[in-house]
């Protein structure tokens, strides 16, 4: 014979609520502030910026590496005077034309790589045989086709923002989901409409990545070239300022034409960049 289980009878237990206790818990001032990523990336600074100044002074001897004292000194210098300035809105105005043209034609090429097989073996063509050139080494060219100039200053900053962009831009256009891609073509969508409207912001994280990684290797490119453009024609931006003050031995200067060169890499990062991906894909939910 089949015996049924037992069954227990049911109940209802009340909980009581908590009222004693705490929603949120209390922090404290310091862990308030370590939350402020300025405050942590500012410690960062000037733990490294005490870490120059000891080392300076046990080493000595100014010519080689001067104090950070006295690249702060020579940075103020030179800043009041107008000197470097000067040099930083020469070479900021040579860069962002530079990339602008860069951004442009990366979204032709990856427009046309997702539009045909044409334009898919045109990107895949060229980038696997300029994006490995380094883009200073395509300096002397630009110097016989465009002259001693800013237009050869553009040559090599195209080159450099290009081929990175493009394939962050077309690897973001890859990773689209197929239910994404039916959405727009339901809607109707094609072409260049299709793409700002659907591919664009889908992959706008990569295209992001590719935003930054163009403009450091195009802020690093100027900064190069514009020390072979001193050389000829006493003539550029921050790159002609430390080349100069390195024939003279004011090491203090170069230094401090690097550290605006960083300081200006960082500010682009964080207030650029930062607002970008703020304001965009993490509002969005797509970057945590």
């Amino acid at each position: 014979m089949s015996q049924t289980p037992p069954l227990r009878p049911e109940y209802e237990i009340a909980l009581q609520p908590l009222t004693d206790l705490p929603l949120e818990r209390e922090l404290s001032l310091a862990q308030r502030l370590w939350q402020q990523a300025w405050l942590r990336k500012s410690l960062i600074l000037m733990t490294l910026a005490l870490l120059w100044e000891v080392a300076a002074r046990l080493q000595g001897n100014d010519l080689l590496l001067p104090s950070f004292l006295q690249v702060a000194h020579a940075l103020v210098e030179d800043l009041a005077s107008g000197e470097l300035l000067e040099k930083v809105a020469i070479s900021l105005s040579v860069l962002v034309k530079g990339y602008l043209i860069g951004i442009l034609l990366a979204f032709v090429l990856t427009t046309l790589a997702v539009s045909s097989q044409l334009g898919r073996d045109l990107l895949s063509t060229l980038t696997a045989m300029f994006n490995p050139l380094p883009a200073i080494a395509l300096l002397p060219v630009a110097l016989l086709w465009f002259g001693l100039g800013e237009g050869s200053l553009i040559f090599v900053l195209v080159h450099s923002v290009l081929w990175s962009l493009a394939l962050n831009t077309y690897a973001g256009f890859l990773g689209v989901p197929e239910t994404q891609r039916m959405v727009g073509r339901n809607y109707g969508l094609r072409g260049l409409r299709f793409v700002a409207l659907i591919l664009v912001p889908a992959a706008l994280p990569s295209i992001l990545s590719g935003l930054k990684i163009g403009w450091a290797f195009a802020w690093r490119t100027l900064v190069a070239a514009e020390l072979v453009f001193g050389a000829s024609s006493g003539q550029g931006g921050l790159g002609w300022y430390i080349f100069q003050n390195r024939n003279e031995l004011y090491t203090d200067k170069v230094f401090a034409g690097l550290a605006v060169v960083i300081l200006i890499g960082l500010l682009v990062e964080s207030l650029v960049f930062a607002l970008l991906e703020r304001y965009t894909v993490r509002r969005w939910g797509m970057q945590r």
